[in-house]
């Protein structure tokens, strides 16, 4: 074979595989063709068919034991009929879903799904019967923050912290409030996502909700430094080392000078 086929096979077969790369579905995530002709439920169903049944189920309700796709998939979920579209939305928009396994504790990310496939899924999924509760609209402007911060520190704090800044549980990592909108937290408080507890509006009232909302918002974007340093807002433990740590310096230090005085 001559030079100048070897150099032509080689740019045929760089020109194949880029257009096989670029074909396949960025972050995973199966998209049909022509999405924006389709109808808004048409849409959904076909990604809900490409990316969400194999562990939620063809008819969405749910696969309790794991089941290996042919693409290799070990598809594992609960139902999502009645989930309604407070569920889904919550999900999509905080990059909480999909997942990889199963098992896997969802963590806040980037959406793998635009603004019109998110609206196009949640109209599919909570299309499914039995109806599901709408989205959300919580209104944290009339809230009270005196009543939103001793009901967060009754029923929030202990995970997230009295400043919403998160931490860690027995077996999950607790979220940061800090990107979440008042939507995403009235949503959370009614699911009760991962190991989070659900709580019912018998529990927590509307109203409560929207105090609590303007508690964590504040607390969490618009903290208030009194002492002039936050570090990191994470509480005693932190700013317990950080006192010793300056207190070991000086220690040494008057230790030196005490030192040197008895030598002299």
């Amino acid at each position: 074979m001559s030079l100048r086929r070897l150099i032509l096979a080689a740019v045929l077969s760089a020109l194949v595989l880029a257009g096989a790369a670029y074909a396949q579905p960025k972050n995973g995530v199966v998209r049909p063709s022509g999405e924006t002709k389709l109808p808004p439920r048409e849409l959904g169903s076909q990604l809900y068919a490409g990316n969400c049944s194999a562990c939620h189920g063809i008819d969405g309700s749910g696969q309790r034991t794991p089941r290996k796709t042919t693409e290799g998939i070990e598809g594992q979920g609960p139902s999502l009929r009645g989930v309604g579209a407070r569920s889904v939305d919550f999900y999509l928009r905080t990059g909480y879903m999909p997942i990889s396994e199963p098992d896997e504790q969802p963590v806040r990310r980037r959406p793998l799904f635009s603004d019109l496939e998110i609206r196009a899924l949640v109209d599919y999924v909570s299309s499914l019967p039995p109806p599901g509760p709408p989205i959300p609209k919580p209104h944290p402007e009339r809230g009270n923050l005196a009543e939103g911060y001793e009901l967060f520190t009754e029923n929030c704090a202990g995970c997230h912290q009295v400043a919403a800044q998160g931490g860690v549980t027995t077996g999950a990592r607790v979220p940061p409030l800090t990107d979440a909108s008042a939507v995403q937290i009235a949503q959370s408080v009614r699911i009760g996502p991962y190991l989070m507890p659900r709580f019912s509006e018998r529990q927590i009232s509307d109203e409560e909700l929207d105090s609590i909302i303007a508690y964590a918002e504040l607390a969490a974007k618009e903290p208030v430094d009194e002492g002039g340093w936050g570090i990191g807002h994470l509480g005693p433990i932190t700013e317990g080392m950080v006192t010793w740590y300056f207190a070991a310096v000086v220690l040494v230090l008057v230790c030196l000078m005490i030192g040197r005085r008895l030598r002299a």
